[in-house]
């Protein structure tokens, strides 16, 4: 069967690109120019015409990528057309009318390119998370991910894991012979080698999805200290109503920032104070649970009434910066024990130190959650593989130890297929739709 599809976004623009796929590419090409293929991998300017009626669709450039050497392994053919919606539909219309040639499904083109090993699957799902970034740090995260030192790491705990089942298939099949006393030290040390490796991947505070995701910042603070204010300026738009009315804020309004590079949720939280009203009673209670999930709080607060004592200390004891707004109306020095905090004096009204505010978040972020060195989890799937992983491992680290061989093996092939289900070296068809599904159509 061969595919085809949009691999440009949807809608009008310049240049849209048709990506076919597949046995017959070559003679969708015949069949909407009329002549041979053109020398692969040159851009050629062809006429693309009705195949029933040679009534000219468009001019547009042909690239031809013959299989193996293609993005998928097939053959494979790029049709460049003007980007209005009406000669898309009218070249894909020709296209459909080719026998065993078809729409593409999401992330068919690349699900293609995994089964004829041109890619793994962590490799896909970091082409994904690269058409899906919107931020600096996103992109860099998939790019790091597409080098391809997470798939060399598994697959090289995942060979040792091999070895060691060799030795452990040895002694069941060969019960009568002695192995060296060396080869059981070595499935020891080995074994809690990769133990110990994959629980420091596992030790890494979720870093990965919550770049994917974006990191969670929450407003909190008193009634009218500027906490909805302060959203609206860092979302440079009206997100939150504004009112001198305390109280006015009851429900978490939440909104998706680029932090200079850094993907954010922000959540702006109810005012915090002792209250009879049921419902601003709730949103309180709400804004402390968004407060203890936070990966950052800012603790909004106004310069000319600062008191750290009760929940105001409580919410600055971790992950936190206290953001001083109204600093303008500052007549004395602020308290000694706040200049001792991670702090910032900001004027939202003259949208004064905004840009310091934003420096300390950005550092923040990065000084606690980016190490360069780490090899990341992007995917709950890639956790709950490597937990299951470490788990086995610790029973078959228990079983060798009792010489209880046949169980100990067993427990060693599920911990080396979980860790080939990572990068795709074992059968994975349960979880491709899932993986290849959050693709757009084109790829």
């Amino acid at each position: 069967m061969t595919i085809y599809a949009l691999s440009t976004g949807p809608g009008v623009s310049g240049v849209a690109i048709i990506r076919i796929s597949g046995s017959e590419a070559s003679k969708v090409i015949k069949s909407l120019t009329g002549k041979e293929i053109s020398q692969p991998r040159v851009a050629t300017l062809r006429k693309i015409n009705n195949i029933n009626t040679s009534e000219l669709i468009d001019e547009g450039i042909i690239i031809w990528f013959p299989g193996p050497q293609s993005y998928t392994g097939e053959d494979m053919a790029e049709i460049h057309v003007h980007g209005g919606k009406a000669v898309v539909l009218a070249v894909q219309n020709e296209i459909s009318k080719i026998e065993n040639c078809r729409l593409a499904e999401p992330g068919e083109f690349t699900k293609v390119a995994f089964q004829n090993g041109k890619i793994n699957l962590l490799k896909a799902e970091s082409i994904a998370d690269l058409i899906s970034a919107e931020t600096e740090i996103q992109r860099l995260q998939a790019i790091k991910i597409m080098s391809g030192k997470s798939s060399e790491k598994f697959v090289e705990l995942r060979e040792k894991l091999l070895k060691i089942l060799s030795f452990v298939e040895a002694k069941i099949d060969f019960p009568e012979e002695d192995l060296p006393e060396d080869d059981f030290k070595k499935i020891k040390v080995d074994s809690l080698e990769v133990l110990n490796e994959i629980n420091k991947i596992l030790n890494d505070q979720k870093v990965g999805e919550i770049i994917r995701e974006g990191f969670k910042i929450a407003i909190v603070g008193p009634t009218n200290a500027g906490k909805s204010s302060l959203l609206n300026n860092l979302s440079n738009r009206e997100v939150a109503i504004v009112s001198e009315i305390a109280g006015t804020t009851r429900d978490v309004v939440e909104t998706h920032l680029n932090i200079d590079g850094y993907p954010v949720i922000m959540s702006d939280t109810a005012g915090i104070r002792e209250s009879k009203d049921e419902i601003e009673k709730k949103g309180i209670r709400l804004s402390l649970k968004k407060a203890e999930n936070a990966d950052l709080k800012l603790v909004v607060v106004d310069a000319k009434s600062v008191d750290l004592s009760g929940f105001l200390n409580d919410l600055l004891e971790n992950n936190a910066i206290l953001v001083v707004n109204k600093s303008d109306l500052l007549k004395d020095k602020l308290d000694p024990k706040i200049l001792k905090l991670n702090h910032v004096l900001i004027s939202l009204k003259d949208n004064a130190n905004i840009d310091e505010l934003i420096l300390k978040i950005k550092n923040y972020l990065k000084n606690k959650f980016i190490k360069q060195e780490n090899i990341l989890i992007t995917r709950e799937r890639h956790r709950q593989h490597l937990a299951q992983c470490a788990e086995h491992l610790k029973n078959f680290r228990d079983k060798n130890g009792k010489k209880d061989f046949d169980k100990a093996a067993e427990d060693l092939r599920l911990a080396t297929r979980n860790l080939g289900m990572i990068v795709g070296k074992v059968d994975v068809e349960e979880i491709l739709g899932s993986i290849f599904n959050d693709f757009c159509i084109g790829k």
